[in-house]
C-alpha cells in the first residue's frame, strides 16, 4: 500500500506503533504474542497495532504454519525515509548522518553516544545481512 506522507504520520504518531517498529527493528520477525509480551500491553492490543502498521505496508507478514511472524517491511521505510528528507529544513539530506561541522564541534560525551548509536545500527546491519545470506 503507497501511503500518503501525511497518512504515514498518522500511523506513526502513537507511540506504541513506534515502539513496535522499533522491536522489530532490533529483535527481527515476531509474532503478536510475543510482540505484546516484549511491549507489556495485550495481545489483542498488538494485534490492533500490527493490523494499522500492516494496512500501511511498514511491516509485513506471511503465516508460517500457526504462526504468523511480522518484520518491518525496509522498502517502505526507506521510501518514507526519503520523502521526510525532501521536506527535512536541518538541510542535512542524510538522517542519522552528522555532517563534518557538527563532528568538529561536538564535544567528547555527544561524540561517544554517537559512536555508540553507530555500532548499534552495525549489528543490525550485520544481523539483517547474516539473515539475508540464508
Amino acid at each position: 500500500m503507497d501511503l500518503e506522507v501525511s497518512e504515514m504520520f498518522k500511523v506513526l504518531a502513537v507511540e506504541t506503533r513506534v515502539r513496535i517498529l522499533d522491536l522489530l527493528k532490533t529483535r527481527g520477525p515476531l509474532g503478536a504474542k510475543e510482540i505484546a509480551r516484549q511491549m507489556g500491553i495485550t495481545a489483542a492490543a498488538a494485534s490492533q497495532h500490527l493490523k494499522i502498521l500492516r494496512q500501511s505496508g511498514l511491516v509485513r507478514s506471511e503465516r508460517q504454519g500457526y504462526w504468523i511472524p511480522y518484520a518491518i517491511n525496509e522498502e517502505a521505510l526507506e521510501k518514507y525515509r526519503r520523502q521526510l528528507t525532501e521536506v527535512c529544513t536541518c538541510g542535512c539530506q542524510c538522517p542519522g548522518k552528522w555532517q563534518k561541522q557538527e563532528l568538529e564541534d561536538a564535544d567528547l560525551e555527544a561524540l561517544k553516544k554517537y559512536e555508540k548509536d553507530l555500532q548499534e545500527e552495525l549489528k543490525v546491519v550485520r544481523q539483517r545481512i547474516k539473515e539475508k545470506s540464508k
